[in-house]
Parts: C-alpha cells; sequence; structure tokens
C-alpha cells in the first residue's frame, strides 16, 4: 500500500509540474468513503458541476465514492503523498494524525442543534482548528455537515444500560472508544467501508451513524433496532493537499474558493433533509424498529454520557472544551 501511494504521489507531481495551462485540464482527485447519495456525496457532487463550470474547462474533477480510491485508513496518508489532492474526512480522522483537538466534534451532547454547531464552524474556534493541520501539509477549506448520530443494533435499547456488553464500531476516536465504554458497551474501531458486512455477520452488534449513512449502506437490512438519542454529531471538513494547493494560479484557485462556498452552502442545507428522508425509508422499509426514547430517557442517556467531556479535557484540551461550550450556550 505505502509503494503504491509513493509511486502515485511522483506520477502526479511530475505531471503538475510539468504542466502548461494550455494544455489538458488538471484532475483533481477528490475521495470519500460514503455513498454518492449521502449529503457530503451530493455536497462532493455539486463542487464538481461548479468548480468545471468556473474554471471553464481547465480544472476536472473526478470524484471517487464509496471508498472506491482509498478507505478510512489510507486516505489521509494518500493525501499528505499527493496521491490524491481532495478529502472530506469526518472530523474524528485527525485525532489519530496528531490533531486532537477536533475530537471535540465527537464529545456527546456538545451541540444541542445545528444553531450551536454552526457557531463553532463558522466562527474562531472553526477557523483555528482549519488553521492547525497546515502543520501537517495539508489546507482546510470547508467544514461539511451529516447530522446527529443514533445507536443502531439487534437489540431493543431503551436506555444506556441496554448497551451493556454490545460490541459497537466506532471510528479511531479515544472520544468515542470512552463514550462506548461508559455506556458499557465494547468499541469496536473499523473502516467504514467494512461495518455492513460485519453486522451480517455479527462481528459487532451495532454502530452509531446518523439516517443517511445508515440507509445508504443499508445497514437497516441487518440491525433490528434504531434508538433516536442524538447524542453525538458527525460532520466532515473538505481537505487539500498544501503544496498542491498552493501551486495552483491565484485566479483558479479563487474559483475554486468560490465553487466550495456554494457546494457547502448546498451539502450543509440539504443535510436534514436527506436525513429526515433516509429516516422515513427506514421505517416503511418494516426491517428495523425505530424508538424515540420519553424524556427520561433522554435525560438517562445524557446523564451517562456527559461526564465524557471531563474525562477528555486532558486530551483536548479543558479550555477549548469550556469555548466550545460557552460559544454553544443560548
Amino acid at each position: 500500500m505505502k509503494r503504491r501511494l509513493v509511486l502515485a504521489a511522483i506520477t502526479l507531481t511530475t505531471l503538475f509540474a510539468g504542466q502548461s495551462w494550455a494544455d489538458a485540464p488538471l484532475v483533481i482527485k477528490f475521495s470519500h468513503v460514503v455513498a454518492k447519495d449521502t449529503p457530503k456525496g451530493k455536497a462532493a457532487e455539486k463542487f464538481k458541476e461548479l468548480a468545471e463550470s468556473a474554471t471553464k474547462g481547465r480544472v476536472k474533477i473526478e470524484i471517487y465514492p464509496n471508498s472506491t480510491l482509498y478507505k478510512d485508513k489510507e486516505e489521509l496518508e494518500a493525501l499528505q503523498l499527493g496521491a490524491v489532492q481532495m478529502l472530506a474526512p469526518s472530523l474524528a480522522k485527525f485525532g489519530p494524525l496528531g490533531m486532537k483537538e477536533f475530537e471535540l466534534f465527537d464529545l456527546p451532547y456538545i451541540f444541542s442543534d445545528k444553531e450551536a454547531l454552526a457557531r463553532v464552524t463558522d466562527g474562531p474556534i472553526g477557523r483555528d482548528l482549519l488553521k492547525k493541520l497546515e502543520g501537517k501539509g495539508i489546507q482546510g477549506l470547508a467544514y461539511w455537515d451529516n447530522g446527529f448520530k443514533m445507536m443502531s443494533s439487534n437489540r431493543p435499547m431503551h436506555v444506556p444500560a441496554d448497551m451493556k456488553g454490545l460490541k459497537m464500531r466506532i471510528q479511531a476516536s479515544k472520544v468515542l472508544d470512552e463514550q462506548m465504554r461508559s455506556l458499557g458497551a465494547n468499541p469496536q474501531v473499523m473502516a467504514f467501508s467494512e461495518v455492513y458486512q460485519a453486522l451480517q455477520t455479527g462481528v459487532v452488534d451495532g454502530a452509531e451513524n446518523p439516517p443517511s449513512n445508515l440507509y445508504t449502506q443499508k445497514m437497516h437490512e441487518v440491525q433490528k433496532h434504531l434508538t433516536a438519542t442524538n447524542h453525538g454529531y458527525i460532520g466532515y471538513a473538505v481537505i487539500v493537499n498544501k503544496k498542491f494547493w498552493d501551486k495552483l494560479p491565484a485566479d483558479v484557485r479563487g474559483q475554486l474558493e468560490g465553487a466550495m462556498k456554494e457546494a457547502s452552502k448546498y451539502g450543509n442545507t440539504i443535510a436534514q433533509q436527506e436525513n429526515d428522508q433516509a429516516l422515513e425509508a427506514v421505517k416503511k422499509s418494516g426491517k428495523t424498529t425505530l424508538y424515540i426514547p420519553t424524556e427520561k430517557e433522554k435525560t438517562e442517556w445524557r446523564n451517562a454520557l456527559l461526564p465524557v467531556q471531563k474525562k477528555m479535557e486532558e486530551r483536548i484540551g479543558k479550555e477549548l472544551i469550556s469555548a466550545v461550550n460557552k460559544a454553544t450556550a443560548k
């Protein structure tokens, strides 16, 4: 895998270095791990449409959805090596890269709603976090929304105690690991592309996802129960290889930034609608039973998970968590 990435990076660098902007269009490979008909997938397609139009054919965007080019564990290394130019990884992916601050987005119940989230991603906290990526050779362009996560498994999960002993798939995040352990579950780190089969074969018992991810990956077909815990958030950062980005002509870079701004607005607008439609489709399938916790049960979930914030202060930063809570307070 490493050798393949290096060879791809060398090839890309050679092509880019010798390119004349009067020649064939520059190709930007945009890899992501979810389906085309998710909020992220649709936002990527919108960016392609807008970018190619804005640059009048000088740039061509090639999109590789559903892990067809790189899987979770491979894509960030591929970007840093220059084997791919653009990604939209979930925010949890930056923790293993050494950017522990990004794991604040994994904290349960840190965002009460989308408005509270926007005060972070659109404000100084969000901008500062993207700026930190530059030290890793990464240029952050935008935040893309997906939605709030729900718990799924083959066991009814009305209260936190129902999670005890379940093997739950998570992303590689210390926060998510602690979250599941706080519920008495056993966290299992696994690539997104492998989750359906793992659920089908019983390698894991359940997972946490926004409805759009659950439905488009057909996980509802192998999960009998879904609980609307809305306990955590999942979003993405659209990023590019910084050396590649800096070498672009200023006018092209500006056109791509404009396209990204419009695509982000579009994607973040449709995210809730897409999740609502996916949830309805899951319910109509008859394969998965949706459970809506009572107010008393919601309080139990919050009381079980809020202590994770305190436990993660040393890792993420007490001051940062405090700043986020201050920014999101109504």
